[in-house]
Formats: C-alpha cells, sequence, structure tokens
C-alpha cells in the first residue's frame, strides 16, 4: 500500500451543517472503518459495531424527517455520505444504502401512526433494516413474484422464499413485497415484519466473490404471522411502492460505485507515483498517465451524474431515467475503474497485500444488484422511445 495519502474529494456542498456532517463521516472512517476493512472482509466479518455508531451518529437516517429520527438531508448530501463510506468499506456503504431502501416504503405510504410507531427506532434507535423483493424465481422480472401473504382475521400470514437479501438473517426487520391478489404487479402489497418473527428462517448466507462480510442469505417465510397494521400503504400497491424505492436505491448503487472507483483510484496514483522503474515513478510514463486520467474522469462524470438526478430528486422532479443513467454509467465505470487499478500494480494488484484486487472483485456485484445494468438500458430506452411493442 502507497504511503501517499489521497486528498479528499472536493465537494460541493449545500450547507454548512453538510459540511460539518462529511467531516464527520470522514473522522468515522479514518477511526473506525478503514484500519480494519480488509482483514474484516477477508475474514467475512459483518461490523453491527460501526452501523451502531452510525445510528448513533444520526447517520442510518439522513434523507428522511427529523420528525421522526431521520437527518433532514436532501439526496444530494445523503448520497455524498454513502460514497465516503463506500469508498472506506462498500459493506458498509451499501448497507446503509440497504437500510435507506428498507425504510423507504414506510416513512413514503405508512400512516402516521406507523411512522410514530416503527420509524424512530428504524431511522436512529440502532435497528438495521433489509428489503426483500428478489426471489429464486423471479429476479429481474420482480412483477412475477410468488411469496403470499393472505389475511387471517385481523392478521396476514406470509409463506414463501425470498433471495439475495442483504443482511438476510441478521435485520431487525424486513420491508418484504408478497402478492396478496392475481397475477402481475397489481397483486403485490407492502409489509413490515419483524426480524424475530415466528416462522422466519435464514439460509446460510450466500459464498460471494466480493462484499464477503456483507451477509447475503436467502429468508424463508413458513406461515409468518403480523398483524394487520403492519401492512404498508395499500393492498396491491406494493410494486408502485417498490419501484419508487428503487429509483432512490439505484442512486444509492451509483454513489457506492463511485466511493469504490475513488479509492481505486487513490491507490492506483499513490503506487504509480511511488513506484520507480528504469530510473523514475511509473507515474512518468504516458501509458499510465493516460490511464490514470481516463479513471479520474470517468470517475468525476459519474459523480456529476448521481448528483444531477439527486438534485432533481430533491426539487421533486421525475428523476426515473436519470437514475437509471446513473446507476448503469457509475456502475460500469467502477468496474473500468477497479480492473485498471489493478492493471497500474501489475503483479502486487492481484495479490492481497493491495486493496485493488478486493474492489475490483466488488465492483462487479454493483453492476447487478437493484436492477442489472442490462435492465437499466431497458428502463432507459422505455424513456426514450416508449415500451417494447408486443
Amino acid at each position: 500500500m502507497s504511503d501517499r495519502a489521497p486528498q479528499p474529494v472536493e465537494r460541493r456542498l449545500p450547507t454548512e451543517e453538510s459540511r460539518q456532517l462529511v467531516e464527520l463521516v470522514r473522522d468515522i472512517v479514518s477511526k473506525e472503518i478503514t484500519p480494519r476493512a480488509a482483514e474484516e472482509e477477508e475474514a467475512g466479518f459483518f461490523p453491527r459495531p460501526v452501523f451502531t455508531l452510525l445510528s448513533e451518529a444520526g447517520l442510518l437516517g439522513l434523507p428522511y424527517d427529523s420528525a421522526y429520527g431521520g437527518g433532514d438531508q436532501p439526496y444530494e448530501v445523503y448520497l455524498q455520505v454513502l460514497e465516503e463510506l463506500a469508498a472506506a468499506r462498500l459493506t458498509v456503504g451499501l448497507g446503509v444504502s440497504v437500510h435507506s431502501l428498507a425504510c423507504h416504503a414506510l416513512a413514503g405510504y405508512g400512516t402516521q401512526e406507523q411512522r410514530a410507531d416503527h420509524l424512530p427506532a428504524m431511522l436512529s434507535g440502532g435497528l438495521l433494516g433489509a428489503y426483500c423483493l428478489s426471489e429464486p424465481s423471479s429476479g429481474s422480472d420482480a412483477a412475477s413474484l410468488r411469496t403470499k401473504a393472505v389475511r387471517d382475521g385481523e392478521d396476514w400470514v406470509l409463506t414463501g422464499t425470498k433471495a439475495w437479501i442483504t443482511h438476510g438473517g441478521i435485520a431487525d426487520f424486513y420491508t418484504v413485497l408478497a402478492r396478496t391478489g392475481g397475477d402481475g404487479p397489481r397483486g403485490i402489497t407492502a409489509f413490515l415484519v419483524p426480524g424475530d418473527a415466528e416462522g422466519l428462517d435464514a439460509a446460510l448466507p450466500e459464498k460471494k466473490m466480493g462484499m464477503k462480510g456483507s451477509p447475503t442469505a436467502q429468508l424463508h417465510f413458513d406461515g409468518v404471522r403480523i398483524s394487520g397494521d403492519r401492512r404498508l400503504g395499500d393492498e396491491g400497491q406494493g410494486f408502485a411502492i417498490a419501484l419508487s424505492a428503487l429509483d432512490s436505491g439505484r442512486l444509492g448503487i451509483a454513489a457506492c460505485a463511485i466511493g469504490v472507483a475513488q479509492a481505486a483510484l487513490d491507490e492506483a496514483v499513490g503506487y504509480a507515483t511511488d513506484r520507480r522503474q528504469f530510473g523514475r515513478p511509473i507515474a512518468d510514463f504516458q501509458g499510465l498517465r493516460f490511464m490514470l486520467a481516463d479513471m479520474a474522469t470517468r470517475i468525476e462524470a459519474g459523480r456529476a451524474l448521481y448528483l444531477e438526478a439527486a438534485r432533481l430528486r430533491d426539487a421533486g422532479l421525475p428523476f426515473s431515467r436519470q437514475a437509471a443513467m446513473a446507476k448503469l454509467f457509475c456502475t460500469d465505470a467502477a468496474m473500468q475503474v477497479t480492473t485498471d487499478a489493478v492493471q497500474v500494480l501489475g503483479g502486487y494488484g492481484y495479490t492481497l497485500d493491495f486493496p485493488v484486487e478486493r474492489l475490483m472483485r466488488e465492483a462487479k456485484v454493483l453492476q447487478i444488484v437493484e436492477g442489472t445494468n442490462q435492465i437499466q438500458r431497458m428502463v432507459i430506452a422505455r424513456h426514450l422511445a416508449g415500451p417494447e411493442t408486443r
């Protein structure tokens, strides 16, 4: 690892409060996350104490209403916090994004009583959430999900299996999309399920090529009974709730991707300026200089793209197309930048002694989660040319 300390990203932040917030995040990162990131990832250790600390610092509910324990921060600030966290350790940055996604249905569609009952603990009370949409047979085609919720008196009973659940088995609550009606998107409803509900079990975590510290597991709902007041929104509104959450969630993934790419660039620049061959730093050679320039340009372009989408969201304007573009571009950029970083480091880049191999493995999953990049292209094309003809 290079002795050259990377320069902090220069950020345009809207208020003094947001600037202080980013400084707080950088302090937590330097003291509590970065020093143990490589070791804990290799060991597959999930840093629950870090999430407790983030909750105590008010960083798990940044884009939500302060009346319920949130931070009242615009999305353009929240996403830059995610980027800082993901640059230090993607398990943490992505974990915060997933937690925010899990809070979306209640915050946006819950009743005032539901929000008062549950949101404070979710946003600032130390709880950790997960989002349950995908299933073994329905990933990109989420509208075909088969997990059922059946009314039984005043309660709902959930039966089925969810797949690829980040925080599966360790979350304190799950936002679950389940079928309450006929086939298709209009038969889906959202529910808030406690993590300790009877009949809810998690399979062993998946063995992944990256993000080993973040548990991803199937969840089995075997007649899980929840009270009627844990339905979120109207019956049949669940798929619309899910899509609105994913638009925002895709921006979270985009920000995380730029964080990973920035970390890789910092390592590559540090190594290239320290490493000497033929009597001079390898950063003097034009081939590497141009590669570093391209890496930096991709990062700056991606950051500008996700921030523009966030500003549209903050202004209450449509941002679905821009969110898909940001997720697509930023995650593809992260894959390219991390691969190039390994190349800059040569043989050392392929070893565990340097973090770029881990960053490259982590970047790959960002092209897949919360809608593959092929799905993002479909979303963008529909905005341009209308729905596909059948």
